[in-house]
């Protein structure tokens, strides 16, 4: 029981974290990126540009998702140039997950105290920056969190149960990355979890891989959520976004075994392999897309596009 509550515990750390890391860099840059987003989306590969450094600069997905339906709610953007934005904010999100495997150990303190001293000044400017050192500090601390309580963690006999289910089935596992994920609304987080068991062993590649897919549909969650109540358009970015996710873990879901057996080829630590695959993976699911954009964006306004009649 205490395991589980270190783990919730860190789970907490690393949400909160990145909950600083994304304000302050949001409060930094938000309004260039809005005015960025607004004009270079004429085209789906000018999107899908955008939307990638975007996102990797603001670390979430979810953010970019949000201030993209904001921009179509507010009438700067529509339906058609955000196809564009999601291919290029699933690119952009794993940038973070890149960062989150570097061994910065010996920095996660210096980063801390830095971080707390720069969050008390009066400077905005001064503050922001602080926000964004002790996040970096509180998501990389969360991060040894996991993977030191993994092993622990799998002698719980219902976790040891879970596990083993997880193990068996790339459909379960799935099913758990995308609840889970739509739970914490943090793909991120939950990628990170799962980097944790992977990195002890207790998980295999090809289950790691299955629900890294589940959570890029979970993640699908804070879009549908902004977009009530934002009007016809935003409500279809919100549908493309979870379309286009699902259509990429179906696609991708018959060569689960092979992606794993690839998957060391990349380097050495599981859990930086499972980065790369990531990577990999929505790269791939992007540029797939991207050629059709068009015709994507009018399938989902044929399926979701009409207004519901009271």
């Amino acid at each position: 029981m205490v395991y589980l509550l270190f783990f919730l515990l860190f789970l907490a750390v690393f949400i909160g974290g990145m909950a600083l890391l994304r304000k302050g860099l949001f409060e930094l840059s938000a309004t260039r990126m809005k005015n960025w987003l607004s004009v270079m989306t004429d085209t789906p590969l000018k999107g899908l540009v955008a939307g990638a450094i975007v996102t990797a600069l603001l670390h979430s997905s979810s953010a970019v998702m949000v201030i993209t339906i904001g921009l179509i709610s507010a009438g700067l953007l529509r339906f058609s140039q955000s196809i564009g934005i999601i291919l290029g904010s699933n690119i952009g999100t794993t940038f973070t997950l890149e960062i989150i495997t570097f061994n910065i150990d010996a920095f996660i303190v210096p980063f801390a105290i830095i971080g707390a001293i720069l969050m008390v000044y009066r400077n905005k400017t001064w503050q922001n920056i602080g926000a964004i050192s002790f996040g970096m500090a509180a998501v990389f601390a969360a991060m040894r969190g996991f993977t030191f309580l993994a092993e622990p963690l799998t002698s719980l006999p219902f976790v040891e149960l879970a596990l083993t289910n997880l193990n068996n089935s790339h459909l379960i596992s799935i099913f758990t990355g995308t609840i889970v994920t739509a739970m914490i609304q943090s793909s991120t987080a939950m990628t990170g979890i799962i980097m944790g068991f992977l990195s002890e062993g207790t998980l295999s590649m090809d289950t790691a891989i299955s629900a890294m897919l589940g959570a890029n549909i979970g993640t699908c969650i804070t879009a549908m959520l902004a977009s009530i109540g934002a009007g016809k358009e935003a409500r279809l970015t919100a549908f493309a976004h979870v379309w286009l996710n699902i259509a990429g873990a179906v696609f991708f879901y018959p060569f689960i075994e092979q992606i794993a057996a690839l998957a060391p080829m990349t380097a050495a630590r599981p859990e930086v392999q499972l980065a790369h695959v990531s990577v990999v993976y929505n790269i791939i699911a992007s540029l797939l897309i991207l050629p059709v954009a068009d015709q994507f964006g009018k399938m989902i306004e044929f399926i979701h596009g009409k207004e519901k009649r009271i």
